[in-house]
Order: C-alpha cells, then sequence, then structure tokens
C-alpha cells in the first residue's frame, strides 16, 4: 500500500448510518474521552456536508443551536460537545462544511491557481477535503477524530467518504481506523433485536469503498453475543469490534459504557499505539453525582425555539452542570414566550424557583420574554438574562422602573424614543486590536461580534463573587448592544453595571443590587459554551445555587 504522507497524528473518521440523531457527535466526544483518560492528545473535526458555509444563518430550529469558539468561528453544535468531553479547544478549522470547501476551490479557480484546468469532484474537491483534515496533524497531536455529518447514502456526503477512503491510501492502515455508527432497534412485539439496518448500512459504506474497523451500535440494551457475532459475520469485522452504543440516562455516562465494552483498548490495538490504563474516576464519580442528587430545582427557561431542545444544547448542558458542585438536580420547564400573556406569566411561571431569558434573534416573541422578567424583577425569583436576555432586562428595567415609556432596542423599533440597545457603528476590537465598524447594510455575519472579548468585573457585585477574579474572557454572539447614551439614567435609578469592556466602552454585565433582589443578572455574552461538567460556569453555579436557595425559603414557608 502506497504511502503520500507521514504524520506523527494518526486519524480517526466517525460515520452515521440508517438515520441521523443517533448521537455521531457523542460518540466522537467519548472516543476523545477515553484517549484522553489513557494520556494520548487528541483533537476533534466536524465535517458537515451541506452547502452553508457556516451554520451562522441557519434556523435554528432545523439545525439547533449554533457553538462559538473562542476565535469566532460559527460551527455546528456537536463542537460544544467535543470541547465538554475533552480538553481539546476548537476553532475555525475544526468545523468544514461543503459551502466552505466548495468555496475555496472556486476562488481557487478563479485566480488561475488549476491553470486553466478542468476542476472536478474528484480530485479538487476531495483534495481540498483532505487538506482541511491533515491541517489537524502536528507533533501535538497523537490522534484527530474526524466526524462525517450526515447519513451513509446521502448524495451531498459522498465526497467526504471517498475523501476519508482516499486517506487510508495516503496515510497507511495504521494511521486510520474507521468507526461506524449504525442502529440495532429492538421490536418489542418480536422480541428481537434486529441486525438487518446494521447490515445494510455497511453494506452500503463498503460499496463506496470503506470497510468499517469497529460498529459502535446505538440501542436499548446491551448486546448478546450472539448478536455481537452475528453482526460481525455479515459485517466482516471482528467480534470484539462489534460495540454496544447503549442508550443512557446520562450523557456522561457514554465515555464509561464504551470502557465497559473495551472501545478504547480495541482502538489502540488497531492504531498499535500504547498507552498507560485509562484514569476514570474523576467521570466515574461525575456521573455518580449526577444520578444521585441531594437536592431538585425547577428552572424556566423563557424563549421561543423551545420546540427544538437543540437549539439550547449548550444551555441545557450548562445549568446541569450548575448544579453538580451542590448536587442539585435541574429540571428545566421550557416556555414558549410566543404564549406569555400578562394575564397567564404567573400561571406559567407557578412553582419555579428561577427564570432564564438566553440569547436570540428577532422580534418574536419578545414581549413576552419581557413579562417573564418583569414578574422575575417583581417577584424577587432568581433571574439570568443572556445575551438578547441581558438586553431585554435592560428594556424591561428602563420602561419599568427608569419610567422611559416606549424604550425598545432598534433591532425591533428603529423609532423607539429611548433606544436603549442599539447598533453600535464604531467599536475597538480587543481580539484584533483594531477598530471596526459597521452598519446596516454590512453582511449579517460581518454585524456581529463573535468569540472571545475581555471583560473587567467591577467589586462587590454577583458577577465578582462568582468568577472571583478581576478580568475574564467570554465568547459572543451579537449584533446589538447597551447605549452608552442610557448609562447614567439607569444606573441612577438603581441599575447596576458589573462588567465593562477595558475601555469602559461596552457594557457586558448588568445586575439588580443585592439588597433589592436576592438574585438578577444579564451578561452581553454567551457563558455556556465555556461550561464543561469538570469545570462547570461560575455564573451557572451561582445561578442554580440562587434557584436552591429559593427552593429552600419556599420549602420552610410550607413548613
Amino acid at each position: 500500500m502506497g504511502r503520500k504522507h507521514k504524520l506523527h497524528t494518526k486519524f480517526i473518521f466517525v460515520t452515521g448510518g440508517v438515520l441521523s440523531s443517533l448521537g455521531k457527535g457523542l460518540a466522537a466526544a467519548a472516543i476523545g474521552t477515553l484517549l484522553e483518560a489513557r494520556g494520548l492528545s487528541i483533537t476533534l473535526q466536524k465535517l458537515d456536508p451541506y452547502i452553508n458555509v457556516d451554520p451562522g444563518t441557519m434556523n435554528p430550529f432545523q439545525h439547533g443551536e449554533v457553538y462559538v469558539t473562542d476565535d469566532g468561528a460559527e460551527t455546528d453544535l456537536d463542537l460544544g460537545h467535543y470541547e465538554r468531553f475533552t480538553s481539546a479547544k476548537m476553532s475555525q478549522k475544526n468545523n468544514f462544511t461543503s459551502g466552505k470547501i466548495y468555496y475555496s476551490v472556486i476562488m481557487k479557480e478563479r485566480r488561475g491557481d488549476y491553470l486553466g484546468g478542468t476542476v472536478q469532484i474528484i480530485p479538487h474537491i476531495t483534495d481540498e477535503i483532505k487538506a482541511s483534515i491533515l491541517q489537524l496533524a502536528g507533533n501535538d497531536v497523537d490522534i484527530a477524530i474526524v466526524e462525517i455529518g450526515g447519513t451513509v447514502g446521502d448524495i451531498e456526503g459522498l465526497p467526504f467518504l471517498e475523501a476519508i477512503r482516499q486517506l487510508r491510501y495516503d496515510l497507511g492502515r495504521e494511521n486510520t481506523l474507521y468507526i461506524h455508527l449504525t442502529y440495532v432497534p429492538y421490536i418489542k412485539t418480536a422480541g428481537e433485536l434486529k441486525t438487518k439496518p446494521t447490515q445494510h448500512s455497511v453494506k452500503e459504506l463498503r460499496a463506496i469503498g470503506i470497510q468499517p474497523d469497529i460498529l459502535l451500535c446505538r440501542t436499548e440494551k446491551f448486546l448478546p453475543q450472539e448478536v455481537k457475532r452475528k453482526i460481525a459475520l455479515f459485517c466482516n469485522v471482528d467480534e470484539d469490534a462489534v460495540i454496544t452504543a447503549k442508550d443512557v440516562e446520562c450523557i456522561y455516562e457514554i465515555p464509561l459504557i464504551f470502557h465497559k465494552e473495551k472501545l478504547d483498548e480495541k482502538i489502540i490495538d488497531l492504531l498499535n499505539i500504547w498507552t498507560r490504563e485509562p484514569r476514570l474516576t474523576a467521570w466515574e464519580e461525575l456521573v455518580y453525582r449526577l444520578k444521585n442528587p441531594k437536592h431538585e430545582v425547577t428552572i424556566a427557561v423563557v424563549g421561543k425555539y423551545v420546540h427544538l431542545k437543540d437549539s439550547y444544547k449548550s444551555l441545557h448542558e450548562a445549568l446541569v452542570h450548575g448544579g453538580i458542585p451542590s448536587r442539585t438536580k435541574v429540571n428545566i420547564r421550557y416556555i414558549d414566550s410566543e404564549e406569555i400573556t400578562p394575564e397567564n406569566i404567573g400561571e406559567l411561571l407557578d412553582g419555579v424557583h428561577a427564570v432564564l431569558v438566553p440569547g436570540g434573534f428577532g422580534s418574536r416573541g419578545v414581549e413576552g420574554k419581557i413579562q417573564a422578567i418583569k414578574f422575575a424583577r417583581e417577584n424577587k425569583i432568581p433571574f439570568f438574562g443572556i445575551c438578547l436576555g441581558m438586553q431585554l432586562a435592560v428594556i424591561e428595567f428602563a420602561r419599568h422602573v427608569a419610567g422611559l415609556k416606549g424604550a425598545d432596542s432598534t433591532e425591533f423599533n428603529t423609532d423607539t424614543p429611548y433606544p436603549v440597545i442599539y447598533l453600535m457603528r464604531e467599536w475597538f476590537n480587543f481580539r484584533t486590536q483594531k477598530v471596526e465598524v459597521r452598519d446596516e447594510t454590512t453582511e449579517k455575519g460581518g454585524t456581529m461580534r463573535l468569540g472571545a472579548y475581555p471583560c473587567r468585573l467591577i467589586d462587590g457585585t454577583l458577577a465578582k463573587e462568582a468568577y472571583k477574579q478581576d478580568e475574564i474572557f467570554e465568547r459572543h454572539r451579537h449584533r446589538y448592544e447597551f447605549n452608552n447614551e442610557y448609562r447614567d439614567i439607569l444606573t441612577e435609578k438603581g441599575l447596576v453595571v458589573s462588567g465593562v469592556s477595558p475601555d469602559n466602552e461596552l457594557v457586558e454585565i448588568i445586575e439588580l443590587p443585592k439588597d433589592e433582589h436576592p438574585w438578577f443578572l444579564g451578561c452581553q455574552f454567551h457563558p455556556e459554551f465555556k461550561s464543561k461538567p469538570m469545570a462547570p460556569h461560575p455564573l451557572f453555579v451561582a445561578f442554580v445555587n440562587a434557584a436552591l436557595e429559593k427552593s429552600q425559603k419556599i420549602d420552610e414557608k410550607a413548613a
């Protein structure tokens, strides 16, 4: 077998078959967990076959949340799983779409890079895909895990599958590994596990020229040995390479299930790597704490994408993480902000111990969110506003406390008499160290503040109390900002500005005084993107603790 590349890094390619939403992203992340537990350095990448250049302009109802990296990449939500499960840091190079690949090739063709040659799927598109994969290699990366989005058989995914087929030829068998995630349904009426979908899925993959080395079989129960034997025989894999990907109560249990099935042993055997024994004690302790909580709270998430929970994937996980230090189970009640009225808000929020209003774009459901914020403020219910949630908290305060009737964001009302939130035309980008200018005609992505920015915390505030440091870096994804023309007016009426950019120009965090409200905070950034089960975000820990205090006070009154 010929080899054109000699690299330190070995590659694992994760594909999926039968149907979507089997959990390829979680499987890839869990594999990363196991390899790191063995002392290996890893990175991960998601290759998405859709034509969009990135998911930044895609509807969350269709695609789920847009995850944002420190360097400002708008990416697939699976990159959130990668960062939560491992220590790998995601960036622009960790997510490529067909749109990005085709765009790059077309730009090269326009420049004349192909010297007038006919530009084709093979080799030009597949070479571009391979280049995007191979840039992950380096002396500091032992293994790169590459997830191919979509399902085997999708027409748009074929160039990606062809590219990873070629990479085995380029890199050699000991440097490449194909893991295929498939489905083994349990038919209750027959009382049987059915292997035929897996057989057909592997047959489809083999027709493309890829023979999987390991099969992850998504199923309800551990596969009996005779079922594994049958799958191995018909799919041409080793019997010990048929791994149960069992349904779990808690996603952080997945690495432990895979380890129990000896997946990590099989991987290092096939890749011919020597490692230490895995250290999974911290993960075992984490799962124990999540499965055996001491307390329980209910938190309302008031948004407009509540009918697709993936729209708030990182947020959901960050709330779960926030309860880990206090052993608190967080029950999340999703409330559609479009259904909220002044008359029903009390009923919709009855029994909740805290209210969270997340980020979003557009005017739909905004007034319902403002009603929820007003209710939380007036009834002393812990409140957390993120991005748009913070902006709406400012609007609610301006209208109902500062007396600025009709206060609004210019995103929703360009004629508002009090534009407390507006599109800032010029601002200093601390990441690039340049002044940026934007207006309404700029491309959608170009008007956004994206990626990690510094924030200076003010002493004596909830924010400083939570973070316990003077300066933080948090990830942003928004267009509109707090209007400084109204800063003095609002602070005189009691609003606390607790976090600002280093030049004091951008308001990043607002609060209510601690003696007026038990816990009321809004931040312009998205803290959920930096929360991990092993390192819960301090704002979410503080918020869940505030919800727990509220719950205990309610219980004391009832007693």
